[in-house]
């Protein structure tokens, strides 16, 4: 039996959880008090508060984002303190006098591949947070439209710290001289506080000076992948539109020479002849952007380009931006130049070397084996029947529900997309069903099951809809991250369903994105029946699943 007992959330920042608890021991050992402490983290919960433990305690620390509704608390006094409180002076927060936090300013950028709800999520924790912990922060939003509240100089100048929270490249020549901190989107939206506290204790100064570019930051192969592909997808999807709406006006004629003069050969001509031509090279050309910056734009979209015309298509063409990005950035970092030609490298050695290496490795080694394997995937896609084409659609969906707009979700997207431009369109369809039915059922379940839902969590319900109506699959976060065993294995087997379906159906979708609005185009979807029978399976298995599983919601009281 000990006299106080402390649960400190750590989320994702384990070691700073432990050094926290680790803080509060030896503060209450100095004053001659006896503590328990757990360390609640992703990966589990580090020695837990039993009812042996806390009986008789006379305090309760409450440290991070611990609930303070928590009933094995009842009863309890408790104090509320940050990690970074703790870590600066646990003696005064177990007396009660914590110290006076020095309010800092922080900018920060949001972003995610495709620019749209993880954006602003990520915005609105951080914001939150730093409310929370009394700091001050700016935060610019780089959606799907460009830079939303841009930083601007003077407060860029005036910050204490720059926290970039984004799944893709984040260009930081503004921040040459600012102590800046990386991460995703994903902690910002689950513990901005716990990222926060992170950020400040472990921020790097970023090199170079104000006027200059930065050197490229080593991000990792996943964020180049998703940085090409959220520069693919506005092509592709201006692409996938104009081509359903040249169906639209000319019907299954559209794409015959006869009609190429008409409205809808025009549109076809633009769309699958300019668009669709173009996003290939485009992948290729921003995978090495993220990479090597803009010496790496010019190798990587004319390796794209070349992936087109050996057939290696979108695969090719992410091979031909890695292959450019890292050649490239390998080459400016070992070229060494005079001062007064250095100019030369970025417009003129560092492109056409680039360009080069790349376009000799794809004509000569790489770019034929990538076009034989394409050819066998789309051979192997279209030809899928049966129970083979079931499993397809059973992993997609999964993927699609798994984390609903983090890697995994984006791989299956990304995987999808590209097949595209190989006249593969079966995946779309099954991957569109299936990222749309998570928050088509929690809405549906807020309505059939209120009883399980919070209030808050009703209210939300109905614009939770409108974004799986738009094929925003990420509407169903917030939901999963209050009671993510529950929520996440019943959204995962709706989804798996709705997929299997779509590719058992044979359903093809040939625009990338825009939900049920793109559904009433002619030729957009085809077995447009089928398709709406797996999206309404999916929907309401996972509906009927949250309903059998979670309980009734029950308001807690302090």
């Amino acid at each position: 039996m000990s006299e106080i007992i402390a649960s400190v959330t750590a989320g994702d920042v384990t070691v700073n959880g432990v050094l926290a608890a680790e803080a509060l021991r030896k503060a209450a050992k100095s004053s001659g008090k006896s503590i328990e402490v757990e360390v609640r983290t992703n990966e589990g919960v580090l020695n837990p508060l039993g009812a042996q433990q806390i009986a008789g305690a006379k305090l309760a620390v409450l440290v991070g984002s611990a609930d303070a509704t928590d009933s094995r608390f009842a009863g309890i006094k408790s104090i509320r303190a940050t990690i970074g409180e703790v870590l600066a002076d646990a003696g005064a927060v177990l007396s009660g006098s914590k110290p006076v936090s020095v309010a800092k300013k922080i900018v920060a950028i949001t972003s995610c591949p495709t620019g749209i709800a993880h954006t602003f999520m990520a915005a609105e924790g951080l914001q939150q947070a730093a409310a929370a912990l009394g700091h001050e922060i700016r935060v610019e939003t780089q959606g799907s439209v460009g830079s939303q509240t841009p930083l601007t100089d003077a407060e860029i100048a005036a910050a204490d710290l720059v926290l970039i929270a984004a799944d893709k490249q984040v260009d930081l020549g503004r921040f040459a001289g600012k102590r800046v901190f990386q991460s995703g989107t994903k902690p910002a939206i689950n513990d901005g506080q716990n990222l926060i506290t992170k950020a400040l204790a472990e921020a790097a100064m970023q090199g170079g000076s104000a006027k200059a570019a930065s050197t490229p930051q080593k991000t990792g192969a996943y964020k180049h992948l998703m940085s090409g592909v959220s520069f693919m997808i506005p092509f592709v999807t201006a692409g996938g539109l104009l081509i359903a709406l040249a169906f639209a006006f000319g019907g299954i004629y559209a794409t015959d020479p006869s009609h190429a003069n008409t409205f809808a050969g025009a549109l076809f001509e633009i769309g699958a002849k300019s668009a669709f031509t173009l996003f290939v090279p485009i992948l290729g050309g921003f995978i090495a952007y993220s990479i090597a910056d803009r010496p790496g734009l010019a190798p990587g979209m004319i390796g794209g380009l070349l992936s087109s015309l050996l057939g290696a298509g979108f695969l090719g063409a992410i091979a031909a931006g890695f292959l450019a990005g890292y050649s490239t950035l390998y080459l400016n970092r070992h070229i060494k130049l005079p001062r007064s030609m250095e100019g030369l490298k970025p417009v003129l050695i560092l492109p056409l070397l680039g360009t080069l290496i790349t376009g000799l490795l794809m004509v000569y080694v790489i770019g034929t084996p990538i076009a034989e394997i394409l050819a066998f995937l789309t051979n192997f896609l279209k030809s899928m029947q049966g129970s083979s084409a079931i499993l397809l659609g059973l992993l997609l969906g999964a993927m699609m529900a798994f984390d609903m707009g983090g890697p995994v979700n984006k791989a299956a997207y990304t995987f999808a997309v590209g097949l595209l431009s190989a006249q593969v369109y079966t995946p779309m369809a099954a991957v569109m069903a299936a990222g749309m039915t998570p928050p088509l059922a929690i809405a549906l379940a807020t309505w059939l099951f209120p009883a399980r839902f919070s209030e808050e969590e009703r209210e939300a319900g109905l614009s939770t809809g409108a974004l799986g109506l738009s094929f925003i699959t990420e509407g169903a976060i917030p939901f999963a991250a209050r009671d993510p065993f529950r929520v996440i294995p019943c959204t995962v087997t709706g989804s798996a369903i709705a997929g299997a379906i779509s590719m058992a159906s044979g359903v093809q979708l040939k625009v990338p994105h825009g939900g049920i609005f793109v559904l009433p185009i002619p030729d957009a979807v085809t077995h447009l029946g089928f398709y709406v029978i797996a999206l309404v399976a999916g929907t309401v298995v996972t509906a009927l699943m949250l309903g059998v599983v979670k309980k009734n919601f029950v308001e807690k009281t302090v």
